[in-house]
C-alpha cells in the first residue's frame, strides 16, 4: 500500500469546502483546513504509485476550488 500527504492550494476562502469533498473520495483516509502556505492537507492511499496518482489527477485536482497540489509518497527509511 502506498500512502502519500497532498498539500493543497485554493482559492480564497475555499479551503473548507475544499477539504469537505475530498474527505469523501476513495483512497482519502483524511483531510484537514491548516494554516501556512497550504491550505489543505489530504493523507490518501493506494495500492499502487499509478493507482496514487490517478486519484490526485483524475479526482482531487478536478474539486473546484484549487489552483495547486503537491503531492508526497511517505518513505520508510530503516
Amino acid at each position: 500500500m502506498i500512502q502519500a500527504y497532498i498539500l493543497i492550494q485554493t482559492e480564497v476562502g475555499k479551503a473548507s469546502a475544499v477539504a469537505s469533498e475530498i474527505a469523501g473520495l476513495a483512497g482519502v483516509i483524511a483531510a484537514e483546513d491548516v494554516t501556512g502556505p497550504y491550505d489543505v492537507i489530504v493523507r490518501a492511499e493506494a495500492e499502487t504509485v499509478d493507482t496514487l496518482g490517478q486519484l490526485v489527477v483524475a479526482q482531487v485536482q478536478n474539486v473546484a476550488g484549487i489552483t495547486r497540489t503537491l503531492t508526497c509518497p511517505v518513505v520508510h527509511l530503516s
